[in-house]
């Protein structure tokens, strides 16, 4: 039987408490942000924050949740739908596979899946504040990008996937697995521009 998650409850103090939970979770990471050092950062009572947020998960998903539409948001006003589409490409690529190599994109994809028994909806909350909305771009972009004849694409939903997926070849996984620790600027920009100029090879005209 899954279990009734707990709810977040909104109030006067609410955002005081997301910063200085975000303060700390940036910090220290999930396993080393303590309740107390949220509390004493966010200025306020331990009663106070249990009474917005009741587990300590719920906070970092929701803190997760504020920080991918934040990292969205940047994404798209920085990326030149316009450009020609190697430099669109190569720029939406740095922005997914740098947020997901960052320590912080690594904690939040093991919770989600840690959680995803008990609280299926936390990973359905974070995909939807992040990566569904950089799909979505990325679809209208094709859209747009086909309609100029600068590619040939059919199914853009499946362009998008894919283009995702070859952005986190061989990094990614070994990342997940620990094999690896972090990645250097000089390995991304490897992935990508390998993703890249694998993607157009199959839909450039």
């Amino acid at each position: 039987m899954t279990a009734i998650p707990p709810k977040v409850r909104k109030g006067r103090k609410y955002d005081q408490v997301l910063e200085g939970a975000r303060t700390v979770f940036m910090a220290d990471g999930f396993e080393g942000a303590s309740v107390d050092e949220i509390a004493r950062v966010a200025a306020v009572s331990k009663a106070t924050l249990y009474s917005y947020f009741p587990d300590k998960r719920l906070l970092f998903m929701e803190v997760a949740s504020a920080e991918c539409v934040r990292q969205s948001e940047v994404a798209i006003k920085s990326i030149d739908m316009q450009a020609p589409p190697p430099e669109v490409l190569g720029q939406a690529g740095r922005h997914l596979l740098g947020f997901l190599t960052s320590t912080f994109g690594q904690q939040v994809f093991r919770i989600c899946v840690a959680e995803s028994d008990r609280f299926p909806e936390l990973g359905q909350k974070f995909y939807n504040t992040g990566p569904a909305v950089i799909r979505a771009e990325m679809v209208g972009y094709f859209k747009s990008a086909t309609a100029r004849g600068e590619l040939k694409i059919e199914d853009f939903a499946l362009a998008a996937d894919q283009f995702g997926e070859l952005c986190k070849a061989d990094i990614w996984p070994r990342l997940v697995f620990g094999v690896i620790k972090s990645v250097s600027e000089a390995e991304i920009d490897r992935v990508v521009n390998g993703a890249v100029e694998t993607f157009l090879a199959r839909y450039a005209v």
